[in-house]
């Protein structure tokens, strides 16, 4: 079968890549648009504690995290670089011992389902900032050992590498989708191709792709802004991933690199700039959390667009308007952690295979 894939994000990307293992004829096809979400996210993997309350999101997490290790061995087998992957442990702060034990029991409870969740410890501040040493003075932690870290604009890198070295092929322009037959077929400069899978996954831009040929899905781009600071001298390799009680949070590279993220800025629409009140937010909440780091060189702060469907959960299968359109967007805040799992999923999709999670929660034209 042949499939065209519109967008190498990191869903596009780990669709492309999961297709050409299996033999399959793919051409994945990238607009260079400002703000692509995967580029300028620092991911955390680890939905054993925290805010994931709906049960499919938490589900399709739990898969996502389990089956990370599974790709990162086959990108390294395919010898396609680095990844930015690393089990480091994470951190989930707690104010007072009631958020404590309920964190700790939250963790424990998931720890029955897969063991992928590690050991679960209290730790007191002294023993947090052990591992992660800029923390605050007045909080306490759950340490999770199974949460790791991820860099989306490598470990995509990577998996485009790969997906090129095994033979697929890869388009450099932003393309246009039209409707013949009941089918998709897709414009290029170069003139019209047909596939017998058109796969949108454009991110945040599938919106207005799939207008073209008049889907309508609810989707909505939401402004991330992630600042990246150096903090120098420090080995930072070995540092959990730091969860606060809120929707922001910490990582920390093996290069002396600490990411503090990020806003969730909805309505912003494609706007690529940085705010005064966006990076004041982000570096506030940096910082109230990990003081240690206010002599850091700030270097960056980068801008992504989520694609935020109506609740969080992504958007993903077939349509009825078409007989060879696959929608795959809409992973919001947890790209980085089901973002290759959710591809793996739309490859089986794509070819047909049986699918081993219910996608009727993830309907892309459901509202």
């Amino acid at each position: 079968m042949k499939h065209i894939i519109i967008g190498a994000g990191i869903l596009g990307a780990a669709t492309a890549y999961r297709l050409v293992q299996q033999g399959e004829d793919v051409v994945l096809v990238d607009a260079d648009f400002q703000g692509k979400a995967t580029r300028a996210g620092a991911g955390i993997v680890c939905p054993w504690v925290g805010a994931r309350k709906d049960p499919d999101l938490y589900e399709l997490a739990k898969a996502g995290a389990v089956d990370y290790p599974v790709l990162i061995d086959d990108l390294r087998k395919d010898e396609a670089g680095e990844t930015g992957y690393y089990k480091c442990g994470a951190l989930a702060l707690a104010n007072t011992e009631a958020e404590l034990e309920a964190l700790y029991e939250e963790a424990v409870r998931k720890r029955e389902e897969t063991d992928f969740v590690g050991s679960v410890e209290k730790l007191t501040n002294t023993e947090a900032k052990a591992m992660f040493p800029p923390l605050q003075d007045d909080c306490k932690a759950v340490h999770v050992s199974g949460g790791a870290r991820v860099d989306g604009n490598l470990l995509t890198q990577a998996l485009v590498r790969a997906f090129e070295k095994r033979g697929g092929q890869l388009f450099e322009e932003e393309v246009e989708l039209e409707s013949r037959g009941g089918e998709i077929v897709v414009r290029t400069l170069e003139g019209v191709l047909e596939a017998d899978r058109v796969i949108v996954a454009s991110g945040a831009w599938s919106k207005k792709l799939l207008e073209q040929v008049e889907v309508s899905i609810e989707l909505e781009p939401q402004r991330g802004q992630i600042a990246h600071l150096r903090s120098e001298g420090e080995d930072t390799k070995g540092w959990s991933v730091v969860l606060p009680q809120s929707s922001h949070y910490m990582l920390a590279f093996d290069d002396g690199r600490v990411v503090f993220g990020a806003t969730r800025e909805a309505g912003s629409g494609f706007d690529y700039r940085l705010t005064a009140g966006g990076v004041q937010e982000v570096l506030d909440e940096g910082l109230a959390v990990a003081p240690g780091l206010a002599d850091a060189t700030l270097e960056d702060v980068r801008i992504g667009f989520r694609p935020m469907g109506p609740d969080q959960k992504p958007l993903l299968g077939k349509t009825a308007s078409y007989n060879n359109l696959i929608v795959a967007t809409g992973l919001g805040p947890s790209g980085l952690t089901i973002g290759p799992f959710v591809g793996k999923m739309t490859a089986k999709l794509a070819i047909d295979e049986e699918v081993e999670m219910d996608l009727t929660p993830f309907d892309p034209l459901r509202t």
